[in-house]
């Protein structure tokens, strides 16, 4: 349920588990999700809407699913957005729970941001915590939950998320966390590129920008935004300083994961989007621009070997892998699965 493209599913069937059934909202991402998953029947829609959701649950109960996944979307309790407690996509969760309820599945996995654990919803016009919700509606499951950072499973990312393990019959225990793997590790082989310059490696190529960019980050620092250089910093074409966040204008750092990849992924402006660099011979930074396909695609935890939908744009790319659960983490999860 909420599929995006399908990414968190990309080393499923490592764990003998076929997604048989799909549900996502927008066209383009249910057609993504086709492309990379053509075995399984994708329901574009409303799961809000009766005929949708009922359409979901006939053919999960047809092929009598056992596994379900839902990452209901959640900029209602996202620190990005405000955090309202009414705000209609909190409530997006009931479906998912509905759908438990109907379906009567073994194991569920439920993701969701960190302030989902603290998050409330309007129930019966009355106020209740989400976890407490979901312990009385499933009140028949085990339900084991934590936040987990898909840096200790495998994923040299950043990015911390609250996960709900659900099962019948035996709790689901969550992984041991492993070494964390930095940007140096994870991409650091990679050839370096300027704005606008391609390589013979599929999909590692870099994005055009505008040269006021270029210069502002060639004098910037690893790890460092560009909004404190002393000298070259960000300024309005009348010379004003442009002020904003530290994570603005900034580069990554080599010797740690990757900071969250974000939807805005394809923007200097946005957070901690640039290459981290390499000192050149006259003092300034190679790589001044953001992380290409290829990188994102690694720093996902995506195979080598992963293509998306070749009709897809750019920037289509970059907002699903900015959205998706980094697919290693599921897969860490599914070695835990427990067997009956």
């Amino acid at each position: 349920m909420f599929s995006n493209v399908g990414i968190a599913e990309t080393f499923i069937k490592n764990h003998n588990i076929d997604i048989v059934v799909a549900n996502e909202l927008l066209e383009k991402r249910a057609e993504f999700y086709k492309y990379l998953h053509p075995e399984a029947k994708i329901i574009c829609g409303d799961i809000t809407k009766k005929d949708i959701f009922e359409k979901v649950l006939k053919e999960a109960l047809n092929k009598k699913c056992q596994f379900l996944i839902a990452t209901p979307p959640c900029q209602g309790m996202s620190i990005a957005g405000k955090m309202k407690e009414d705000d209609p996509r909190n409530s997006l969760i009931k479906y998912a729970i509905k759908m438990i309820k109907e379906l009567k599945p073994k194991y569920i996995i439920i993701e969701n941001v960190v302030g989902v654990l603290k998050a409330s919803i309007i129930i019966n016009n009355e106020k209740i915590k989400i976890v407490d919700y979901l312990k009385s509606e499933l009140n028949e499951y085990f339900i084991n939950y934590k936040v987990v950072d898909v840096a200790d499973y495998g994923t040299p990312q950043t990015r911390k998320r609250a996960i709900f393990l659900i099962s019948k019959n035996k709790k689901w225990e969550f992984p041991k966390t492993q070494n964390i793997i930095t940007v140096k590790e994870a991409i650091g082989y990679l050839p370096s590129l300027e704005s606008g310059e391609n390589s013979d490696i599929p999909y590692h190529y870099a994005k055009k920008h505008n040269n006021r960019h270029i210069f502002w980050l060639k004098h910037t620092p690893s790890g460092k935004t560009a909004l404190n250089n002393e000298v070259h910093y960000p300024k309005k074409e009348d010379g004003t300083r442009i002020k904003g966040f530290q994570t603005t204008y900034k580069r990554i750092e080599w010797d740690k994961p990757a900071p969250t990849i974000t939807m805005a992924n394809g923007s200097v402006s946005s957070q901690n989007n640039v290459h981290p660099g390499r000192l050149k011979e006259d003092g300034t930074y190679s790589d001044a621009r953001v992380l290409s396909l290829k990188e994102i695609f690694i720093l996902t935890g995506l195979p080598d070997n992963w293509e998306p939908a070749p009709w897809a744009s750019e920037n289509l790319i970059r907002e699903v892998i900015g959205e998706a659960i980094p697919p290693k983490l599921i897969d860490e999860i599914l070695k835990t699965i427990p067997k009956d």
